[in-house]
């Protein structure tokens, strides 16, 4: 076993990136986790998903490896799979998460926010059965979702389907109003999240290998979209996969030759 400061902590983005576009992890990516694991590294899930989901893919996977965390809602909570526990989560205030309900009315986009055990939305829209083909976690519809929360959740989405424009008025809306508190990016085409302000991924690399007394320069970090470009830039190194958006391959330092779909991560795993 490696001490410490000889091991590599992998962050993986899952959708898109570690997982194929059918929600899969190959047969040669596992294999290659595996023996990335067993050389005694450490396997991160960093994820835009809340934990409950983020905990299904990896028991539906099999990725319960040894030494693994999750840092889900874009590394806004950090839990200890071994342990069993949260060591690290942030949140956005409760009254702020409010205002962004009302003005996601007033511009005509579909907004969810999260407790520890539900997705909580207003309506049963076209968008909350659209996200939930993919995320399982059960969902509680309200007049009032947000009475169903007792702390600040670790963040809200917006999803629209239909009119991008829309979507990036309330996007500019907020980031008018709350650029302050809150940090505005993609996930997806379609998903907008909403965090607090100087949080993300970048946050989960740099707030683990500190807990784990890992140096930054043994930190790699993969991903393919704008919400995956701060952990990219904040590993020692960062992996854009070759689907990857445009903005998020400027913010690697490599990009893969190969897609998520064709086991693009193998080579980069087996190096260390």
């Amino acid at each position: 076993m490696t001490e410490n400061n000889e091991k590599y902590l992998f962050f993986s983005d899952l959708d898109d990136t570690l997982l194929t576009f059918d929600k899969k992890v190959s047969p040669k990516t596992h294999e290659a986790l595996k023996r990335f694991v067993e050389r005694g590294n450490s396997f991160i899930i960093c994820s835009g998903r809340g934990l409950d989901s983020a905990l299904c893919v990896q028991k539906e996977l099999g990725l319960e490896f040894p030494g693994t965390y999750i840092a889900a809602y874009n590394g806004c909570q950090i839990y200890d799979c071994d342990a069993k526990k949260t060591i690290f989560k942030v949140g956005l205030p409760l009254d702020i998460v409010r205002e962004i309900f009302k003005m996601a009315e007033e511009y005509g986009v579909y907004v969810h926010t999260y407790n520890d055990e539900y997705i909580l939305c207003g309506k049963d829209d076209e968008e909350i059965q659209d996200y939930r083909k993919v995320v399982k976690t059960p969902v509680i519809i309200s007049p009032d979702p947000l009475e169903y929360l007792d702390s600040d959740p670790c963040k809200v989405i917006c999803i629209e389907l239909h009119d991008h424009e829309k979507q990036e008025r309330f996007r500019n809306a907020v980031a008018s109003r709350y650029g302050e508190i809150i940090d505005t990016m993609y996930s997806s085409a379609y998903y907008l999240e909403l965090i607090p302000k100087g949080y993300g991924k970048g946050t989960a690399v740099r707030t683990l290998a500190e807990m784990l007394g890992v140096p930054i320069s043994r930190t790699i970090a993969a991903g393919d979209a704008e919400n995956d470009n701060s952990m990219l830039k904040a590993a020692g190194l960062g992996i854009c996969m070759l689907n990857g958006s445009e903005g998020t391959k400027a913010s690697a330092d490599v990009i893969t030759t190969l897609d998520n779909n064709h086991d693009g991560l193998v080579e980069f795993l087996d190096r260390y």
